[in-house]
């Protein structure tokens, strides 16, 4: 199995960096608090300083949306709409220790970050523009379709993972309890998106071999270098759950 973003992703957007991490062996039954109390303390010392609209990372990917003809302020990426919710409730809910961690590594960075299921993923993963066919399965459990051109996580089956680029992922593809492998894919945009990727990158998997005494695997991408290769445990796993 492998993920990547297409050529055309690359070519007209030749300013992204992107971090990708896949994880083996993830259960639900640990604690990440510390880990989480230390990443959101970073977001509220930068939520001090300025709100989450005039942070670089957040304006880059406005700026981003903008240019796919989305309203930013009606389409945020998900670390925006994370950020704003801890800046008024001063905290998030706990939805799995896996989804509870890289959240709170998404606010002290302001970068987005997907965490999917592999286990429901179907083949290669790509971040492409959508023919409009796709399938993707919102939380509530409807079935939406993708305008044609929009940027989209899709899978070898024709489904998509996630609309608007970082804007909503799928519920088909969700981390559950019993989710036991997982990739997690981190994007930015602004000037120093390469090396605070390549940063997160790092303080997600110190923080995950951490918890779960695993080490991941990850890969910086680049038009460059655009592939990441997953190992070929997951792809045993998945035929065992097929």
């Amino acid at each position: 199995m492998h993920f990547q973003h297409s050529d055309s992703i690359w070519r007209d957007f030749p300013e992204l960096a992107a971090g990708a991490l896949h994880v083996e062996g993830i259960r639900s039954d640990v604690s990440v608090n510390d880990a989480v109390d230390r990443f959101q303390a970073i977001a509220r010392g930068a939520l001090v300083a300025s709100p989450e609209g005039e942070l670089a990372e957040i304006q880059a990917w406005r700026r981003t949306f903008s240019r796919m003809g989305l309203k930013p302020t009606q389409y945020r990426c998900a670390s925006e709409a994370l950020l704003r919710r801890f800046r008024k409730e001063g905290d998030l809910p706990s939805i799995h220790p896996l989804i509870d961690l890289c959240n709170a590594v998404s606010l002290a960075f302001a970068i987005p970050i997907s965490v999917f299921d592999l286990s429901r993923i179907a083949g290669d993963l790509q971040v492409t523009r959508a023919k409009g066919d796709e399938a993707y399965a919102t939380f509530s459990g409807e079935t939406e379709h993708p305008e044609p051109d929009e940027v989209i996580f899709r899978d070898a089956e024709g489904r998509a993972h996630a609309r608007r680029w970082t804007n909503r992922q799928s519920g088909h593809s969700a981390i559950r309890p019993q989710t036991t492998s997982a990739l997690i894919v981190a994007e930015a945009l602004h000037e120093t998106a390469a090396a605070d990727v390549a940063e997160l990158t790092n303080a997600l998997e110190g923080a995950i071999a951490a918890t779960w005494q695993v080490r991941p695997t990850s890969m910086l991408l680049s038009r460059a270098a655009p592939r990441f290769a997953l190992s070929a445990q997951q792809d045993f796993a998945r035929s065992k759950s097929l």
